[in-house]
């Protein structure tokens, strides 16, 4: 662990509170260094100047990630309970930058955590919408979904498991894309491939826009020799 300068309350008071609130929002973390840069007269006023930090194999909500970089600046903190023992909180949205890089092992390890199960739902869900499919999530909730594997190649994804209809019978199941960032907001999929929803036609379709939100801004989004690496700046919310 590395500090930018010498101090009390850096070192025994705002490291190990920091440390505590970042391992409480994942579930484990196979290592974490944290960086702090910011004078006593500053942390006193619960104002953060720079965190950097950097984190291998943490497991976020079921989702297994490989090695974090990040960066946070202009951080608003509650020093006065940190100070009495209590846990650290933000006090402020903060902007932090920075990479972050999954190798398909990794996701293949978190297909069923919660996490990559809400995102292909939510993926079913607007090609199906997009297609022109009517009530598409009611459509779905008659379906059980299993996941079994996941590859990535040349700005390319495939997803393959099986799925139960209202009968029980079991069918593969394949979704297949192209992925690629548009703009720091949002990703396009295309030439973009659905098999295996009975009662559902097979269908393929030219491009779906994916809309990532107010609070990510990405610089750049890579799938290739098994890995998806991302940089670019999320907003933090308290």
């Amino acid at each position: 662990m590395g500090l930018a300068i010498d101090s009390n309350l850096i070192g025994k008071i705002l490291t190990p509170a920091l440390r505590l609130w970042l391992r409480s929002q994942v579930e484990t973390v196979e290592s974490l260094e944290l960086e702090i840069d910011g004078k006593d007269r500053q942390i006193l006023r619960g104002y953060v100047p720079r965190v950097a930090l950097s984190s291998d194999r943490a497991i976020y909500q079921g989702l297994q990630l490989g090695r974090v970089l990040l960066r946070g600046e202009n951080i608003r903190i509650n020093i006065g309970q940190v100070i009495k023992g209590k846990p650290l909180t933000l006090l402020e949205p903060i902007r932090v930058s920075g990479e972050l890089q999954i190798s398909q092992s990794h996701l293949q390890a978190s297909l069923t955590s919660t996490l990559l199960a809400s995102a292909f739902w939510e993926l079913l869900v607007a090609l199906l919408a997009e297609q022109g499919v009517t009530d598409p999530q009611g459509q779905l909730e008659n379906y059980t979904f299993l996941w079994q594997a996941i590859a990535l190649e040349n700005q390319s994804f495939q997803l393959k498991g099986e799925v139960q209809d209202p009968q029980g019978q079991s069918h593969d199941l394949l979704v297949q894309a192209r992925l690629q960032l548009a703009s720091p907001k949002t990703l396009h999929l295309e030439d973009i491939t659905l098999l295996g929803l009975p009662a559902i036609a097979n269908r393929n379709l030219e491009r779906l826009t994916v809309d990532l939100g107010e609070d990510v801004d990405l610089e750049s989004l890579d799938l290739n020799n098994g890995e998806l690496f991302c940089l670019g700046r999320v907003l933090i919310r308290p």
